[in-house]
This record gives structure tokens, sequence and C-alpha cells, in this order.
């Protein structure tokens, strides 16, 4: 059976406004104007460190102050999960993937423990095998070592990558590995403009199109 790996942030969860929730307490703290859905989504995809980044940038925060922002960041969003909602038909996907005797995994970009914190907070921890965080390699998305990484630690098979971004996209083509892109997440660019095997809306969707990539 096949090792397939899920990006988490734009795939897996809608967590865009939980994100600009707790970037905007930050915000806050310093009486600077808050980031809107769209600003966020923007500055979503590359780890929270990128995160604190663009929008210390957008908002003239000194760059002497990242390290406590990412700190506040992470620690606050380890207790901040009421907004964020797993898309519809990821559990019936999941749960069909591992009756059929797939392997599961997450590779994201999002530090460890706060990821690990939102998949137990929505119950979808125990779908998955692995987990790898941001801060789990020193390498991040897009050098593809955290997805050979997820996929080692799954074991042996046929290996597939589902992800909505252009950093997965990436991802999935440095590495080699066949890519599902689900097209409702927090994608910057055109969806035909990136290497994919499918496109899907729907994870519904989603074991079919594994199945017709194992066939192959």
């Amino acid at each position: 059976m096949a090792r397939i790996v899920f990006d988490l942030d734009g795939t897996l969860i809608n967590s865009a406004p939980e994100i600009q929730f707790v970037a905007n307490s930050l915000l806050a703290d310093r009486g600077l104007e808050p980031l809107s859905l769209q600003e966020t989504i923007g500055f979503i995809g590359n780890g929270a460190a990128v995160l604190i980044e663009k929008m210390s940038l957008a908002r003239g925060i000194e760059p002497s102050e990242h390290a406590t922002l990412l700190a506040t960041l992470e620690e606050r969003y380890m207790h901040s999960s009421d907004k964020s909602e797993v898309y519809p038909n990821v559990v019936a996907a999941l749960d069909s993937l591992r009756g059929a005797g797939h392997r599961l995994g997450v590779c994201t970009n999002k530090p460890l423990a706060p990821a690990k914190a939102v998949l137990a907070h929505l119950d979808l921890a125990k779908h998955f095998d692995v987990v790898l965080g941001g801060d789990s390699l020193p390498q991040r998305k897009p050098d593809p070592a955290p997805l050979h990484a997820t996929f080692d630690a799954l074991g042996d098979g046929p290996v597939i990558y589902v992800g909505d971004s252009d950093v997965d996209a990436e991802t999935a083509h440095r590495a080699g590995v066949p890519f599902l892109l689900f097209t409702e997440g927090y994608c910057k660019v055109p969806h035909a403009e990136l290497p994919h095997h499918a496109l899907f809306d729907d994870f519904a969707r989603l074991p079919e199109l594994v199945q017709a990539l194992v066939s192959a």
C-alpha cells in the first residue's frame, strides 16, 4: 500500500482565521493595524518565522523584535484552535485511505508543537503515523528533505504528496513524487501553472485519485 503525506494548513484544515486571530493579537499589543484575512493568507506557507517577517515588514516592526514575536505567536497558537476547521470530507477520506491499508503522514512548515496541538484539538491526530513540522529538520519546504524524511518514517511503498499551494507543488517537484493539488486552500498562483498529477476541490474524490495513482 501507499505512503501518503499531507500538508496541513490550507490542505487538511482551514487555519487562516486562526492564524489571523493570533497574529492580530500581537499587533494589538503594539497598537498596530490588524491583518486582513487576505493579507494573512498571503503570509502563510513558509512557516511561522516567515509569517512574522512578512507581518513585521507590512506593519513596520523592527527585526530585533522577531524572535519575541515568534515565541509569543507559537505560545498563543498552542492554546487557540477554535477558529480552525477541518475541510469537508477530510475525515471520511482519511478513514477510507487507512481502511485500504495506506499509511498517512503530515509534513508542514508549521512548527511541530502547534501542528500537533491543532491536529489533536480537531481530532485528526489519530489518522497519522508520522508528523513533521517546520522545526523538525534544519530544512523547510520547498526543500524536499522534510518530505523525504516523512516518507522514510512511513516505511516502504509507493509515495503520494497532497497539498494546496505553490510551496507544496515545488516541494513535490523537487522531491520527484506524485502530487495531488487541493484547490480550495491558500495557493498564490494559478493552479494550472503548477506541476501536479491531478486537481481536486473535494476530499470525497481523494480515495479514487489515490487508487488511480497506485494502480498506474
